[in-house]
């Protein structure tokens, strides 16, 4: 387990892992959270509309969150807007946090820029072929066939990050390796400092 440490201990560690739904974010943050002391809290986006009344995570409310998959409705603003908010104060107070995010909105990705600047953040980018997207997408069976080809066409746009891992060439136990020795060899990045990174 890897260990972690960085001058600023009064701010915890953020990783944001930012890829389609089926790249295999979920696994790549659980391996993460097995290899990596102090502990990371989970505060992805799964996390954010599993606190929406259920009503809301089916249809026809469900297009008020992000049913199409590539375009959010005003639900999905405020839902996402919170979250980012949410995980700058755990920053902020000390903890350390790893969310699963799929930036499929223009405004979220500059939105989680603005709201996580100046705190030590690592933007990891999750991907794989289209071609594997789709094929876990009908494995899983609780997917809307074709979202994951409508976000993987939109969810990267505008990143620039630290990390790119390809979920179709490593396992998650590998990418977790990959990240741990990032963050040990370099330290945290300040992946949305101003100046660095323009969500623009």
């Amino acid at each position: 387990m890897a260990t972690l440490t960085h001058e600023d201990s009064q701010m915890g560690t953020v990783i944001v892992l930012n890829g389609a739904s089926s790249a295999g974010k979920t696994s790549l943050l659980t391996a993460v959270q097995q290899s990596l002391h102090p502990p990371f809290l989970e505060a992805g986006l799964d996390k954010f509309l599993w606190m929406l009344p259920a009503q809301y995570r089916r249809a026809p409310l469900w297009d008020e969150v992000m049913g199409r998959g590539y375009e959010a409705g005003a639900v999905g603003h405020q839902l996402v807007k919170g979250m980012h908010q949410a995980i700058a104060s755990l920053s902020k107070a000390g903890s350390n946090v790893i969310a699963d995010h799929v930036l499929i909105e223009p405004t979220w990705l500059t939105h989680c820029a603005e709201a996580l600047a100046g705190l030590p953040t690592l933007f990891v980018g999750v991907v794989c072929p289209l071609a594997v997207l789709e094929q876990r997408e009908r494995a899983r069976g609780d997917r809307t066939l074709g979202q994951a080809a409508r976000q993987h066409a939109v969810v990267h746009r505008g990143a620039r990050y630290d990390l790119v891992i390809d979920t179709s060439q490593m396992s998650p136990a590998e990418g977790a390796a990959v990240i741990a020795r990032h963050l040990e060899d370099c330290g945290p990045s300040y992946a949305f400092n101003t100046g660095r990174y323009s969500a623009a």
